[in-house]
């Protein structure tokens, strides 16, 4: 295991609200890009917590604060929407984030939400269908935010709309208000591992596909989606066994599966495959 691997290991080993989701993200960058000094990007975001601190109104509240935030994340410091590019690589790197000002719901997301941590704002994420966002608990309720958005804030109407744009149809408010769970940060770097997997798929690029997947099965070992999928990925690459033991897995934790005689039968050809290499 590399000492990337172990470091990501230990911090998303620690209870949820205490892992540092700036140095997870910055982890799974450092994964594809080895060079990358984790503690110095820490250092810069850090020093932008400090400047956003020092143009907070005291005393201020939490409006007043989200309000501070927005103004320097977006208009002072530019951070904003790669629309031109969304797929790039780049924008699930918070590093390459951090340095060309562009990125993705998600990669905006966390820095948002790491940034306004570092001036006494409580942000958790909101994996809404699509398109990652932001809340913030207040006295009157929940404040919806949107940093791909220069981080405005989202009615339920807003939302009802991004929803039907995404599946069609009337949605409710009570169907809005459920997605409005606050994620685990498991569960966001899961999401931005995702975003990577299906980017390095899509380029055949298997070996950073199996460390993203690695690294998504740490997190989610009984996910059975993921076991499958890094199953048959090794089995297209002729790695047999390691191929077997994923759909064993996968097989033990959906046996009812619509497709498991189909993964059976490729269990026993993988067996068949293994002992010829013995």
């Amino acid at each position: 295991m590399s000492n990337t691997a172990a470091r990501f290991r230990e911090v998303v080993d620690y209870p949820d609200e205490k892992i540092d989701l700036a140095e997870a993200a910055l982890l799974i960058a450092k994964n594809a890009c080895q060079d990358l000094d984790v503690d110095s990007y820490l250092g810069r975001i850090d020093q932008m917590g400090r400047e956003l601190a020092a143009r907070l109104p005291q005393p201020c509240d939490e409006t007043e604060r989200i309000l501070a935030l927005n103004h320097y994340m977006f208009e002072e410091q530019g951070f904003g929407p790669n629309i031109e590019n969304y797929y790039d690589l780049r924008n699930s790197f918070l590093h390459e984030v951090i340095e060309r000002r562009v990125g993705i719901p998600i990669s905006l997301s966390i820095l948002y939400i790491e940034l306004g941590r570092r001036v006494g704002l409580v942000l958790q994420g909101v994996s809404f269908p699509g398109h990652f966002l932001v809340k913030c608990e207040v006295s009157e309720g929940a404040i919806i935010l949107d940093p791909y958005c220069g981080g405005i804030p989202l009615s339920l109407h807003d939302l009802q709309q991004r929803l039907r744009d995404v599946h069609g149809g009337e949605v409710s408010r009570a169907i809005v208000a459920g997605m409005l769970i606050s994620a685990r940060k498991k569960d966001i770097l899961v999401r931005m591992l995702r975003n990577l997997k299906a980017i390095y798929l899509e380029k055949r690029d298997h070996d950073h596909a199996l460390s993203v997947m690695e690294w998504i099965i740490l997190l989610t070992p009984d996910d059975a989606a993921e076991l499958r999928e890094r199953g048959l990925l090794f089995r297209e690459l002729e790695c047999f066994r390691a191929a077997r033991e994923d759909l064993e897995r996968y097989l033990q934790l959906a046996p009812a599966a619509a497709d498991a005689d189909e993964i059976r039968r490729h269990v026993v050809g993988l067996h068949q495959a293994a002992s010829r290499l013995n």
